[in-house]
């Protein structure tokens, strides 16, 4: 049974984790098998606790602690449960908690390459997206929309960062994905030794329209979607099977990156 702990000192080192640890610091990159992320806002940490993710603490406004989030606490077993009014627990965050509940959880272990792609058919690439808010729309769009896996070059923003995880609606939590090394020329190597074509979305004078019917036919295609401002490098297109547009209407010269995902992910989506 969880342990309610009432929030009378926002300086205690227990709650270091909710709001003074950054980012690499909870990624823990050292020990990773200790490292934790924050899942915020009921629906999300119960999407977390669906997929199996461990509960380490939870911290929620005391008004929820019989409200909505008794039932997610009741699923957490034996965890630290802490408890304060709201304005104080902003105090402590620096931010309005959304639906006034977080939940630390343990990083699971990192996947390779091989285990996330062994069965897709339809893959992401992100390469150096470094904006957490796109990070989380990509991956809520890769689930919606057909995708099966995603990979992320080292540059990438955490795909378990909060503001991530938020945004991503929990798919972050569902979807497989990995971190791949020796981009582009290595990891285009291994991947086309798995059977997959390299698609990258750029708006260059020799790419092909989205709905190109040769990408529809390809049984295995990585979809790589680029950096927010330059997007993709060069060498990646350079070393590319096909160059992909979204035609533009209005003088409208590019779409945000989440945005171009979410039309090539419709488009090039297995059609069943």
């Amino acid at each position: 049974m969880a342990r309610i702990i009432a929030v009378k000192d926002v300086n205690v080192p227990e709650l270091a984790m909710f709001a003074r640890l950054t980012e690499a610091q909870l990624r823990n990159r050292l020990e990773p098998e200790k490292g934790i992320f924050i899942a915020e806002s009921p629906k999300v940490i119960a999407v977390a606790l669906s997929a199996g993710y461990q509960p380490v603490a939870m911290l929620t406004e005391q008004r929820h602690v019989n409200g909505q989030a008794a039932e997610l606490i009741e699923q957490c077993g034996n965890i630290p449960v802490y408890a304060g009014d709201g304005a104080v627990l902003r105090g402590l965050t620096g931010y309005e908690l959304t639906r006034g509940v977080l939940c630390a959880m343990r990083r699971p272990q990192e996947k390779g390459v091989d285990e996330v792609c062994r069965t897709s058919r339809r893959i992401v690439v992100m390469d150096n997206v470094v904006n957490a808010t796109n990070t989380g729309a990509i991956f809520r769009a890769a689930a919606a929309l057909g995708i099966d896996a995603l990979l992320l070059t080292s540059t990438c923003s955490d795909p378990l960062n909060r503001r991530a995880v938020r945004v991503s609606m929990g798919t972050v939590l569902q979807l497989p994905w990995c971190y791949i090394d020796d981009w582009p020329t290595g990891a285009m190597n291994r991947l086309r030794g798995m059977g997959f074509r390299m698609a990258a979305m750029a708006l260059s004078d020799d790419s092909i329209p989205v709905d190109a019917p040769e990408l529809e036919a390809e049984p295995r295609l990585a979809i790589i979607m680029g950096t927010e401002g330059e997007g993709l490098s060069e060498a990646v297109l350079r070393q590319s099977d096909y160059v992909v547009r979204i035609p533009m209407s209005r003088g409208v010269d590019s779409l945000n990156v989440a945005a171009a995902a979410a039309v090539a992910f419709w488009q090039l989506r297995v059609k069943k």
